[in-house]
């Protein structure tokens, strides 16, 4: 049998966030007490409000097709957030309801991109966005970032690396793996050279509500009429009600690209899990009292991983504006980042992943959501790691 993959098939990189969940999986399926940095979900239930609006819908037999771009209900719920809370008016056409975050970005990038195309990526970048590009058949164009300037591009990077084949440019702030934030005036300046150069906007905003430190999340199509049509909005359930199970994401997008992308998911998945999207509406409508405490344990987290990681000999890290990770510098150690995070498993038990997976050599990325004793367990551990490699 001549079982011939698809070139397309076989240009991806299998994740390695994934690779390294597994693996310490396994490890505490065999025993083992491993502290897990590695997934990125919070380790909050889903609030109670949002479980049982679905399980509702469940029982009352709310359990088959819906529209394959989501419930009425819902749509109508999220172009009220965006009009409440980001200032941005959509109709319910506009928006599509999928199977995750993560399916939102895909069907964009399936939806606009094609042979011969580019798509502008800062790194570090969440994993997937290169491997989407690639199925797409179009050819991801990285942009590198370092510490140094906590991880945002400048505007002058991005209009160098703007080309007649640019299609897309991929913004994600509040940042998957570095917890960067860009200000409103930095969004709104990488988000002119766009609309000056004619390039479309993917706006990754799924960690939109978490931030700190006095951080704003603003949202690129917000300044401006032109900036609205250049851009499309990706979104999630996932992380501000940790509903990383239920994958349910959302878009919002000009008409004719709403259209485009629903006829993409019509063909795929077609409609998301509809009960869930029940559980949604109540996400969006109902109690937000979770949300302030989740942050403050957040921030809490937050601020004594960094401390810890800034402590250790040869480490050195930017504090996290948003999100739940912290993107520590391990280039002194003497290890590439696959080395560094395989022996930290093996050696100490704990799962972190190489920088090298979001495209930066030389960092690993830190989640935080996991409670504060896992925190200071796997941070101790880590540190006589570091100080045996370091000799200190």
């Amino acid at each position: 049998m001549n079982y011939r993959i698809s070139q397309r098939a076989a240009s991806l990189a299998p994740s390695l966030t994934l690779a390294i969940d597994s693996k310490a999986k396994a490890m505490k399926a065999a025993g083992e007490d491993v502290v897990g940095f590695g997934a990125g979900e919070p380790d909050f239930d889903t609030p109670q409000h949002i479980k049982d609006a679905a399980a509702t819908a469940l029982a009352s037999g709310f359990t088959k097709y819906t529209a394959s771009s989501g419930i009425a209900e819902l749509r109508e719920a999220i172009a009220a957030k965006f009009k409440q809370e980001n200032g941005l008016s959509y109709k319910p056409s506009q928006i599509i309801v999928s199977c995750g975050g993560k399916h939102s970005c895909c069907n964009v990038i399936l939806a606009l991109c094609e042979q011969g195309d580019e798509v502008i990526i800062p790194a570090p970048y969440w994993l997937s966005y290169p491997e989407m590009v690639k199925l797409a058949g179009a050819t991801p164009v990285i942009l590198p970032t370092s510490d140094k300037t906590e991880f945002k591009i400048t505007p002058e990077q991005l209009r160098a690396a703007i080309t007649p084949r640019t299609r897309l440019f991929v913004l994600n702030s509040p940042s998957n793996p570095t917890g960067a934030v860009y200000s409103p005036e930095e969004i709104k300046a990488l988000g002119d050279i766009c609309v000056e150069k004619g390039v479309l906007i993917m706006s990754d905003e799924i960690y939109e509500k978490l931030v700190y430190d006095g951080a704003r999340h603003a949202s690129v199509a917000a300044f401006s009429q032109k900036h609205y049509d250049a851009t499309i909005i990706v979104h999630g359930f996932a992380k501000a009600w940790s509903m990383t199970g239920w994958r349910l994401g959302f878009l919002a997008a000009p008409e004719p690209i709403a259209k485009a992308i629903d006829a993409v998911q019509s063909h795929s998945t077609s409609n998301p899990t509809s009960f869930a999207q029940k559980g949604a509406v109540a996400a969006l409508t109902g109690s937000q009292a979770h949300l302030p405490l989740w942050l403050a344990e957040y921030s809490k987290r937050r601020s004594y991983a960094w401390q810890r990681l800034n402590a250790m000999p040869g480490i050195t890290c930017v504090n996290a504006k948003g999100a739940f990770y912290l993107f520590p510098n391990i280039s002194s150690l003497g290890l590439n980042s696959i080395d560094f995070c395989s022996r930290l498993l093996e050696e100490e038990k704990v799962a972190a992943v190489p920088g090298i997976a979001f495209g930066a050599e030389g960092y690993l990325r830190i989640s935080y959501a996991t409670s504060l004793a896992n925190i200071e367990k796997g941070l101790d551990r880590m540190e006589r790691f570091v100080r045996k490699i370091a000799g200190k």
